[in-house]
């Protein structure tokens, strides 16, 4: 058997992707085809286009590309008689929100992809969600961890990763344990920062923590536009802040707040598993200087044989496949993709040979992309 990471993910997904009937039909030139079993038995089973899409020009796109080629690399080497084989057509989003909806309206129209793993980003994720409703075709992403992004709404959106709402009560639990009446909360202007602040709020209100301020920092904002509003938070009596983002805009928000002296005796600093889960790729010099004496909620992982196995697997795989790194560290959105990757190409397996197809519901000649992007069909 392949290293399985989490028993529960792999269930979860089975059910829900077998409810919504993988479509299982023919390939028609994949950009990557990982579907080869160890008896080259490839001319008696059946490829399933599935899409990923990734930020190539992040840590977490490339872990986690790498991470689904691993886990698909695994199961299909352990299960050579399976009937199956998923082939993954591979987008670079460029972290943009255009292109991340473009890729995936490409995948769904011109390659007519089974289910899309992706995006990575709740913002990405909002739009491409609508999309897979639309076609039907399952969005399951392994990183995308705004709460709002589910709803019985969008029953084709398949969360493979921890809900950002599922730290709220270790954050109340830490402002009650120090007797803190007021907090501030940090977020970041986007999809992703604003998802977790409503059971934010509910979670510090059980614990009677008034929340006298909240502070949105676009994500495209300057050195100055941080500096600003911190020097706003100075003159405000509360001195107990509660920072949800990403790293990216998070280690340049303690650098400024460092700079402004905010990070010494007298100000708390908590952190939500948005930059702690990600820290490794946190400048070091950042956490360092920057950092010291933040408090934060980090997802945990247990020690087990098999996550132990995985990582030394994984981590040979990488630095052959990319020689010049040297320490690639491995986080918890990569056991995500690994295990989502896994139960989707379990759950197609489980539906059989059956065909499925896509049935153009409007071909006229002035008809848009979105018009003609087709429905699968059980």
């Amino acid at each position: 058997m392949p290293p399985r990471i989490s028993f529960d993910a792999e269930t979860l997904l089975f059910l829900a992707l077998s409810f919504l009937a993988i479509i299982v039909c023919s390939s028609d030139g994949p950009q990557l085809a990982v579907a080869q079993s160890s008896n080259n038995n490839s001319a008696t089973t059946i490829p399933v286009n599935v899409g990923v899409i990734v930020d190539l020009e992040t840590w977490v796109g490339k872990m986690g590309l790498s991470c689904v080629n691993l886990s698909i690399s695994n199961f299909y080497s352990s299960n050579p008689s399976y009937k199956t084989r998923l082939i993954l057509n591979v987008r670079d989003s460029k972290g943009e929100e255009v292109a991340a909806a473009a890729a995936a309206l490409d995948l769904i129209k011109n390659k007519q992809v089974h289910a899309i793993i992706g995006p990575q980003s709740s913002v990405q994720a909002d739009f491409i969600i609508d999309l897979g409703n639309k076609s039907h075709v399952p969005i399951i992403s392994f990183s995308a961890t705004s709460p709002s992004l589910s709803s019985i709404r969008r029953p084709y959106f398949i969360r493979a990763a921890q809900n950002d709402s599922s730290q709220v009560n270790a954050i109340s639990a830490v402002v009650q344990a120090f007797g803190w009446r007021e907090a501030v909360l940090i977020y970041v202007d986007n999809e992703f920062g604003e998802g977790i602040i409503p059971s934010l709020m509910d979670a510090l209100e059980e614990v009677d923590t008034r929340v006298p301020y909240k502070s949105l920092i676009p994500p495209s904002a300057t050195d100055d536009q941080i500096g600003q509003e911190l020097y706003k938070l100075m003159t405000m009596q509360t001195r107990v802040f509660i920072v949800h983002m990403l790293p990216t805009l998070g280690s340049r928000l303690f650098a400024k707040a460092k700079e402004a002296g905010m990070m010494g005796r007298g100000y708390v600093w908590i952190l939500t598993n948005g930059i702690t889960d990600l820290l490794s790729s946190v400048d070091s010099s950042v956490v360092a200087i920057s950092m010291q004496g933040v408090l934060g909620i980090k997802t945990y992982v247990p020690d087990t044989r098999n996550l132990d196995n995985f990582m030394v697997q994984w981590k040979k795989k990488f630095q052959q496949e990319n020689p010049s790194v040297l320490s690639p560290p491995l986080n918890i959105f990569g056991y995500y993709a690994y295990d989502a990757a896994r139960a989707l190409a379990m759950a197609v397996e489980e539906m059989g040979t059956v065909n499925f197809t896509f049935q153009i519901l409007n071909a006229s000649t002035d008809a848009t992309d979105l018009d003609t992007i087709g429905v699968s069909q059980n």
